[in-house]
């Protein structure tokens, strides 16, 4: 089937943190006509772990996937299903053992429990491999797990693992390949250096990659039963959850620059170059078209504005308007907003601070405005080294939860100066997946197109852009010396 026409339907998925999202896309249409279902299924995190640890079963993953397909596809014609493409959660750690079983539960993006075996990489290799990227896991299983360990035959990433099941083989891309610290992102290949020193063995954990613009397998008749699929259509490579985020997006040509606001936060942009940062701040990440994707990652963001709105029991549109009617800078008040430590800066051990507290600050306005101002200044720290290593911020595209708040936008604007647009599909990765999956069959049949060439069809911004205000410009920029000034004091970052 994968062979066929490519116009009709395509499923892209983007398995999550907290849930697992879908789209059903029809290709005939565009913009935001062409989303025809979305699905989302929701779960949580395993309870009851040691501080830092974050971890989720990949079996979670897979049922999720079942039942957002089984939505999808309800009173859908199943012979117009021409593709499937996957978006997952960065750098988690699956293992599998010689049956194909999975060993142990994944550690994920958001667990910190591995950073002195971090540190022991970095020294060992050729650029800095944060807490959060997969190899650490892998070095921490091997460390202080070693019997589940001596079972590993296979290391998947999360939307690695879907694509297995999907098409019964075992592959990897370069995009989400490129935040699993056992890569090299400027010739995109495994760093046989690094793999050699962990284990002499760790290099056939890892399994064949595949190029971004050709369907890596095919729904096996097995994965067709099980995910109500059907048999035969194509599987794209699919990608880590910012690189399909980054094609749902439209970021897939130089000049965009995208902003994701959900349980992290991330900035990134499209390059036609390799982007390396020494001090391993910002990650030059391949993307998923066979181009790089410079990106920021800081790991708390709508988690802390949660913290607050539920602290109140206020709904989000309730607290935003009080939120309003505080002016910027929350009279002195700063969050650093460190409350699962922090990827950048690089504190892991770090955690939540309110400064300059004063009688009466503590009300729901004014402490919500400051936790959406704390998570913004971490991201706009980050934007600031970027512009050092030469991207240009003219303008950005805001996606995921936070997005929805008008206010969020106007401050966003204001801190980096640039005026903001929201995209009409807020499933930017999981309509990726689908855009993947359309190109890679496009391709397939002979048709000379881009990644950009298909995502332009697909990928529409909401009408009317948020135009940063100069004098919060001007506020702002010295409300960040400032931040990254009491950072460096409580926490030498």
């Amino acid at each position: 089937m994968s062979n066929q026409d490519p116009a009709g339907l395509y499923i892209g998925l983007d398995v999550g943190t907290q849930s697992t999202k879908g789209v059903l896309v029809d290709v005939t249409k565009s913009g935001s006509e062409a989303v025809l279902a979305r699905a989302a299924e929701p779960y949580p995190l395993i309870d009851g772990l040691p501080p830092g640890a974050a971890e989720q079963h990949p079996h979670t993953w897979r049922d999720a996937v079942r039942s957002a397909i089984g939505k999808l596809l309800e009173g859908v014609d199943l012979q117009r299903v021409r593709g499937i493409g996957v978006s997952g959660q960065q750098h988690g750690l699956v293992v599998l053992d010689e049956n194909d079983e999975v060993i142990r539960a994944a550690k994920l993006w958001c667990d910190t429990t591995t950073i002195a075996e971090s540190e022991a990489i970095t020294k060992q290799g050729r650029w800095p491999v944060p807490t959060g990227f997969t190899l650490p896991k892998l070095l921490w299983m091997k460390n202080n797990e070693p019997a589940n360990y001596a079972k590993v035959r296979t290391v998947l990433l999360p939307h690695d693992y879907i694509n297995f099941l999907l098409t019964g083989e075992k592959f990897m891309e370069a995009g989400d390949a490129s935040g699993s610290g056992a890569f090299d992102p400027v010739e995109r290949c495994y760093d046989e250096q690094i793999l050699q020193w962990l284990d002499p063995n760790a290099r056939s954990f890892f399994p064949k990659l595949v190029a971004p613009d050709a369907p890596a397998g095919v729904v096996s008749g097995s994965a067709a039963q099980f995910f109500g699929l059907p048999a035969g259509i194509a599987v794209s490579p699919g990608g880590g959850d910012n690189m399909m985020s980054a094609i749902g997006s439209g970021a897939t040509k130089a000049g965009a620059t995208v902003v994701s606001l959900g349980t992290s936060g991330t900035v990134f942009a499209y390059s036609a170059r390799p982007v390396i940062d020494p001090s391993g701040l910002i990650a030059g990440f391949c993307d998923s078209t066979g181009a790089w994707m410079p990106l920021l990652c800081t790991m708390n963001v709508t988690g802390v504005t949660e913290e607050v709105r539920s602290a109140f029991g206020l709904s989000h549109e309730e607290i935003s308007r009080k939120a309003e009617a505080v002016a910027p800078g929350c009279g002195g008040l700063n969050f650093l907003p460190y409350l699962q430590g922090e990827r950048v800066p690089n504190l892991p051990a770090a955690t939540g601070a309110l400064l300059g507290l004063r009688p009466g600050y503590l009300d729901a306005g004014r402490l919500f405005r400051a936790a959406i101002e704390g998570t913004s200044l971490g991201l706009a720290s980050g934007v600031e080294r970027m512009k050092g290593l030469g991207l240009e911020v003219a303008s950005l595209r805001v996606v995921g939860g936070g997005s929805k708040n008008p206010l969020w936008r106007q401050i966003l604007a204001d801190m980096l100066d640039a005026p903001v647009s929201v995209l009409l599909e807020p499933e930017s990765a999981a309509l990726g997946g689908a855009i993947q999956a359309y190109w890679v069959n496009r391709r397939a049949a002979g048709q000379d197109v881009t990644a950009d060439d298909v995502a332009s069809q697909l990928v529409s911004v909401a009408p009317g852009v948020t135009e940063p205000i100069a004098a919060n410009t001007a506020h702002y920029r010295e409300q960040l010396a400032q931040f990254q000034q009491q950072t460096t004091q409580l926490f030498g970052g």
